[in-house]
């Protein structure tokens, strides 16, 4: 299941390039605080791969904004995501986990995937492979490399509107 979902992700999306950039040995992660990012608290939801994308964002409050996604398809919800994106050492880094419709966790118990911040413009946040832009307080996009079985990745936008 969760194999074909990331298939199915990965090759019925829009795909757009050049919107991630990766996070490479070596590197330094920006200073940064949950106060420059904190236009993306709210209700969000978009259209994504045949369904509903929706994610809710709490403002930021002792060092975390917490987060909850979901897809729906067909009146259905396909999988989760809980998160937060927390401050570290002067900068940002987001956490996740993933899970199944019935909250069958897809990372082990004490493992999440981590985005390390990677450079900081005007209006986008450029985590690992994950971009954040403001397009206005109506509106959002996000940028995944999402891969594929056989080890490629490409690049998925998310557009949403704030309820």
């Amino acid at each position: 299941m969760k194999l074909l979902l990331l298939f199915f992700l990965s090759t019925t999306c829009l795909l757009q390039s050049q919107n991630t950039i990766s996070f490479e040995e070596g590197m330094m992660s920006p200073a940064a605080t949950l106060n420059d990012i904190e236009w993306l608290a709210g209700h969000w939801k978009g259209e994504a791969f045949g369904g509903i994308a929706e994610e809710i964002w709490s403002p930021p409050l002792d060092g975390s904004m917490m987060f909850s996604f979901r897809l729906l398809d067909k009146g259905e919800v396909s999988f989760y995501e809980f998160g937060h994106l927390i401050e570290i050492d002067a900068t940002l880094i987001l956490q996740l986990k993933h899970f199944d419709a019935n909250l069958s966790g897809w990372e082990e118990r004490d493992e999440n995937i981590d985005f390390k911040l990677v450079k900081v413009e005007e209006n986008r946040f450029y985590f690992d492979d994950f971009t954040i832009e403001y397009i206005s307080d109506k509106e959002i996009n996000m940028y995944v490399e999402v891969g594929d079985e056989d080890g490629t990745s490409n690049e998925v936008k998310f557009n949403y509107h704030k309820q």
